[in-house]
């Protein structure tokens, strides 16, 4: 895994945590709305189930809680070890490009603005910084699958 691969984790795994949040936002919206009413002929079935029909749509949004929150704590050990890494850039122009790249997730234009300096330059530092870095030796991996 090189350095940029490393550093650009925590943008997906942010991106991965707000989609689900949406999701879970999208399940209960599901699960307190009123179901319209069924309108064809009764069907006997031998094997009914007893649970409310919103039931199973909640056990979904705990299932998707319990993702959520387990994917925020990885978040945040991945950010702090990424602010050791990050601390290891002594030029301070070079380490907010860093910081606000990846910590900040700021596209070149905002980081721009934010240095005062225009696109070229803040890639340029931006190259000389991460050839300065390495990945630590345990690095935290963000799974494809979570």
């Amino acid at each position: 895994m090189t350095t940029k691969e490393y550093l650009q984790q925590a943008y997906r795994l942010d991106k991965r945590i707000n989609s689900h949040i949406r999701e879970k936002e999208e399940l209960m919206q599901m699960a307190t709305s009123v179901s319209s009413p069924q309108w064809k002929e009764d069907v006997v079935q031998t094997s009914k189930s007893g649970d409310a029909p919103f039931m199973r749509t909640l056990e979904k949004m705990w299932e998707l809680e319990e993702k959520i929150t387990a994917e925020i704590d990885l978040y945040v050990d991945l950010k702090a070890q990424i602010h050791t890494v990050l601390n290891q850039v002594s030029n301070p122009d070079y380490l907010m490009v860093l910081r606000y790249r990846y910590i900040h997730n700021y596209c070149w234009e905002r980081i721009g603005e934010e240095l005062l300096a225009d696109r070229r330059t803040v890639i340029r530092w931006h190259d000389a910084a991460i050839s300065q870095l390495k990945v630590p030796e345990n690095p935290i991996m963000i799974e494809a699958g979570i």
